[in-house]
């Protein structure tokens, strides 16, 4: 078997096995001649969906941005990518490892429209940006731009830096409800000094869900000479977009949330003419210094995990781009309409559908996000997460496409109720 086999022998070896895959052929199939936006309001289509999840009966899981479960199909794929590794042993990760990276990397990098060369699997977002933000040779007064509603992580990682070699760290805070982009672009200018060197921006914030108008943002950084390190942890897998139509220098996302992938799955992007420049986290001199597989150097990785990526993405085009997002998209409306103008809720989250898809944050006021995540589960069975910094004040709310309008309707009868 050649390398080239090996690798199509496996792809979709659990799914055809359990019969899954000819089932979903046959519902998209069905419905292939039908809007996107008309079907996300179709719950007799995504229940079908529903059916390909084992989902716990305990709560209503309104928790997917943490980490967006495997449906069945991925995850027996997935189970049979780990057999298949370990019966190969070393073996396989000395004739087909590498090969095989290659291949899984011109699939994903498909899917974000940019080169194979300028991306590599990591194992999470925080990994692929902490390799980017740790592999600048910063200058004692060198300075970054970032803010404060970025993931924690990254905050850290700045704050390291600050540490070891004096970079400083200027901070802005992200309007809930900008008025356009202009506010939100002048406001990251505000914070660029001839010092400043790199700028670090959410495209989609992930404690409210808003999406920032990432080009815009780069193109002014841009002008300024500085670089932009994009973390797209929410947004591979939740709504269609390409890489290089952002403009950014780099791009990080966790494949384990909306791509449904395994935990342990991310992708980095590094702008083809930056590689050179980055030191990496791990000594390599496997590779020349421009090419990108010398920042993913972690020794001996899961590669099954890897492999299943392919299935992933496999997965994700027979529901079709479009039509999740859609879905996403329906699922947070439905919901919010329902409660925005209502005098004792706070919606976080912006209501232009251009600032936002799947995922909101929603607030009573006078009510402790904590104990609003806990009356939630143990009064109404809903389970949240609760977020309570950076002028967000309220719980994260992330339906899945097999979330059904039923169990959205159970939580907005709950926010109706909630009043301090």
């Amino acid at each position: 078997m050649n390398k080239r086999d090996f690798i199509k022998k496996l792809s979709g070896a659990g799914l055809l096995s359990t019969g899954f895959l000819a089932q979903m052929e046959k519902l998209v199939a069905g419905i292939a001649h039908r809007p996107p936006a008309e079907l996300a309001a179709d719950e007799d289509f995504w229940a079908k969906v529903r059916s390909g999840y084992r989902l716990k009966p305990d709560y209503i899981n309104l928790e997917n941005g943490y980490y967006c479960i495997m449906p069945r199909q991925i995850q027996d794929a997935f189970i049979e990518r780990v057999k298949e590794v370990n019966f190969q042993g070393s073996w396989y990760m000395r004739n087909h490892r590498f090969e095989d990276n290659i291949e899984i990397r011109k699939k994903l990098a498909a899917l974000v429209g940019t080169s194979y060369e300028e991306v590599v699997l990591t194992r999470n977002t925080t990994e692929s940006l902490d390799t980017v933000i740790s592999g600048y040779d910063w200058r004692p007064a060198d300075e970054a731009v970032m803010a404060i509603q970025d993931y924690g992580a990254m905050l850290d990682m700045f704050k390291y830096q600050a540490r070891r070699f004096g970079l400083v760290n200027n901070r802005v805070s992200v309007p809930l409800h900008p008025a356009d982009d202009e506010e939100i672009v002048s406001l990251y200018e505000s914070a660029i000094t001839p010092r400043t060197r790199l700028l670090m921006v959410c495209h989609m914030i992930n404690i409210t869900g808003q999406i920032l108008p990432v080009r815009k943002i780069a193109d002014m950084a841009h002008r300024h000479g500085v670089d932009v390190l994009v973390d797209g942890a929410h947004c591979v897998g939740h709504f269609e977009f390409n890489i290089p139509d952002l403009h950014a220098d780099y791009y990080g996302s966790s494949l384990h949330k909306w791509l449904s992938a395994p935990l342990g799955a991310g992708l980095l992007y590094v702008k083809r003419e930056k590689i050179a420049k980055l030191w990496q986290l791990f000594g390599d001199t496997g590779f020349p210094d421009d090419d990108i597989r010398k920042l993913n150097h972690t020794g001996t990785p899961p590669v099954h995990t890897d492999l299943a990526v392919h299935d992933a993405i496999d997965f994700y085009e027979l529901i079709g781009a479009a039509r999740k997002e859609a879905r996403l998209r329906y699922l947070q409306h439905y919901w919010t309409s329902r409660v925005r103008d209502l005098p004792h809720i706070d919606l976080n989250t912006p209501a232009d559908p251009a600032r936002a898809c799947g995922i909101a944050n929603v607030g009573i006021k006078g009510m402790n996000p904590a104990d609003m995540a806990k009356t939630l589960l143990d009064k109404y069975g809903i389970f949240t997460v609760a977020i309570d910094y950076a002028n967000v004040h309220g719980c994260r709310i992330t339906p899945n496409v097999y979330t059904s309008t039923a169990e959205l309707d159970v939580f907005v009868a709950a926010l109706k109720e909630l009043k301090n």
